[in-house]
């Protein structure tokens, strides 16, 4: 199985040194359990986000945003990193990601929210429909996780960082990649086939979840599989503040 998201990959399930599927014995993975962890990740996001949002923004604008948000940003990069090599470790290393990300959250959510007020509210509201909408999809079969599915989803998003591994490369040169972090119709374009990406990424996710709880994993792969959660909602609410920024910007 594939996953566009590099925290759920079929061999999170396998033990590195005999290839063997790691069971939980006594205490396996649940979805109920999952969807708890996941819920308490995202509590923790928006205590911190909050938190962030409250020292930047000030009523002359949004100031000293740059350390919660560069700070946010590598500090959570760092995290997950540790967490998809160190699985073991999720029940601490996935709390810690979400507090650390929130901060990144709350401050660039707040410089967004200045510049086009009340953004951040149809973000997160689209975050969630979609989150809700795509479980839908999943539990009813109107999509459904085929292999054809899996690797199209996982090679677009592979594209997609590609590509935005490019734009941050040459941005030290001062340059840019044209038409797609522009508002016209390119890049509106791009930024709604990305959205639409990440959306597929939730399908991935719940498949690989129920995958975990159907081969008995250890009960620590509930706070994997929440953080794994965590990493496509928030790649998800970004890209629906750029693409609602684009639209405003018109």
């Amino acid at each position: 199985m594939r996953s566009g998201n590099p925290a759920l990959k079929e061999s999170m399930f396998l033990d590195p040194g005999t290839g063997a599927v790691v069971r939980g014995g006594d205490q396996v993975m649940t979805q109920a359990g999952t969807v708890n962890k996941t819920g308490f990740l995202l509590l923790l996001a928006v205590l911190t986000a909050t938190f962030a949002w409250s020292q930047v923004s000030t009523p002359d604008g949004v100031v000293g945003a740059g350390p919660y948000v560069w700070g946010g940003l590598i500090g959570g990069l760092v995290i997950a990193l540790v967490t998809v090599f160190k699985k073991h470790w999720a029940p601490f290393t996935a709390p810690a990601y979400a507090l650390v990300e929130g901060l990144f959250l709350g401050a660039i959510s707040a410089m967004f929210n200045h510049m086009y007020d009340g953004i951040v509210m149809q973000a997160v509201v689209l975050t969630f429909g979609t989150l809700f909408a795509m479980l839908f999809a999943y539990r009813s079969g109107l999509i459904k996780p085929t292999e054809k599915f899996k690797m199209g989803v996982a090679a677009a998003t592979g594209g997609i960082m590609l590509v935005y591994l490019a734009s941050i490369a040459l941005s030290f040169f001062g340059i840019q990649i044209p038409l797609i972090h522009e508002s016209g119709l390119v890049g509106i374009g791009f930024s709604l086939f990305v959205v639409v990406i990440a959306a597929l990424n939730l399908v991935l996710d719940f498949d690989l979840i129920d995958t975990g709880v159907a081969q008995g994993a250890p009960k620590y792969m509930e706070w994997y599989g929440g953080f794994a959660l965590m990493v496509t909602l928030v790649w998800l609410y970004i890209e629906f503040l750029r693409l609602l920024s684009k639209l405003q910007s018109r």
